[in-house]
């Protein structure tokens, strides 16, 4: 309890701050109260998750202080907002990049959400993304647009080339997370309220994912395809919610996507409107394989394995609300577009 209430005060202090220093001790209460939820379970894994989590972010926490300081020294301005200076905020993106996992800085993602457990997963790939996106947020206008882009198109890229042969679904979920901070950081600069809602219904349907694979205990693809016999309800919302992910429409997760686009359209961006668009394809292709054995397969008979029972224990209420939201939200579109 400790921890989680450390986690949501780092956070906090984060985006309520003005003062750089006040941001990256946010940010730093935040990596110290996760890392014991990392490494909770004590299995080797957990704890090399742990070791590569605090050494990345650590790194990551140097270079944003560097980069406050070397704009101080050049400005006399300690405000977020006010970061002016050339270099400094080409070092505060290679810093937020290394902090949230865009390529190319995103090796050690992956890694670390396959070493820590399902709940602590939910809140790397969600709480912890918040922060650093705020930071983003605060300084978008003096940020150089055309490395975003750069960064932004390689993320989707490796987001979904690398997640194409993954069979854990942790990992899965974590290239996933990659390509859709992609998504986020090519509309930051021309659009930024755009990226925050892109980043509220990613979390949403990313919650419901991680906490329907959660109740069904399912860490490997080859678990998720006798989960049909136990939790047959919870299995086809989840194909939804995936699908969602995927950015199909008329679910939720379209939304963003198609605003997305309408803006980078409008910005004279097309062709990385098209290119970014042409490479998500590829995250369906892995989300389609989830959805695939979440509820199409029927497990081989040939080969020995637990025949699950089916179970009448009631279904978490978060996880009812959390996926219904993430597959009908569409409609409100109209709301956001005023």
């Amino acid at each position: 309890l400790s921890f989680i209430i450390s986690l949501f005060l780092g956070t906090t202090i984060t985006i309520s701050s003005n003062h750089w220093v006040m941001a990256w001790t946010g940010l730093e209460i935040n990596t110290l109260a996760i890392l014991p939820l990392i490494s909770k379970s004590h299995h080797p894994r957990a704890v090399e998750a742990a070791t590569k989590y605090f050494l990345v972010q650590a790194t990551a926490s140097t270079l944003v202080l560097f980069s406050s300081m070397t704009n101080a020294w050049y400005t006399g301005q300690w405000d977020i907002t006010q970061l002016t200076h050339p270099t400094s905020s080409l070092i505060l993106t290679a810093a937020i990049s290394m902090k949230l996992g865009l390529a190319p800085f995103h090796f050690w993602f992956p890694e670390v959400l396959q070493g820590s457990p399902l709940t602590t997963g939910l809140l790397l790939s969600t709480v912890m993304k918040f922060p650093p996106i705020t930071l983003l947020f605060m300084t978008s206008q003096s940020l150089n647009p055309s490395l975003l882009t750069i960064l932004a198109i390689l993320s989707v890229a490796m987001g979904g080339w690398m997640g194409l042969n993954q069979t854990q679904t942790r990992k899965i979920m974590a290239f996933s997370s990659i390509a859709h901070l992609g998504w986020m950081t090519i509309i930051l600069i021309y659009y930024p309220k755009l990226t925050l809602l892109n980043f509220y219904l990613y979390a949403m349907m990313t919650a419901a994912v991680f906490l329907t694979l959660n109740s069904m205990k399912v860490l490997k693809l080859s678990t998720l395809m006798t989960a049909w016999a136990k939790a047959p309800s919870l299995s086809t919302i989840l194909l939804l919610t995936l699908l969602s992910l995927a950015g199909l429409p008329p679910l939720t997760g379209f939304l963003p996507k198609w605003l997305i686009i309408q803006e980078l359209t409008k910005q004279d961006m097309a062709p990385a409107a098209m290119i970014i668009s042409l490479l998500s394809l590829l995250g369906l292709f892995f989300y389609l394989r989830l959805a695939y054995c979440a509820t199409i397969t029927l497990p081989p008979h040939t080969t020995n394995h637990m025949k699950q029972w089916h179970i009448n224990k009631p279904i978490n209420p978060s996880i009812a609300v959390l996926t219904t939201l993430s597959i009908m939200l569409l409609p409100i579109s109209p709301m956001l577009a005023t």
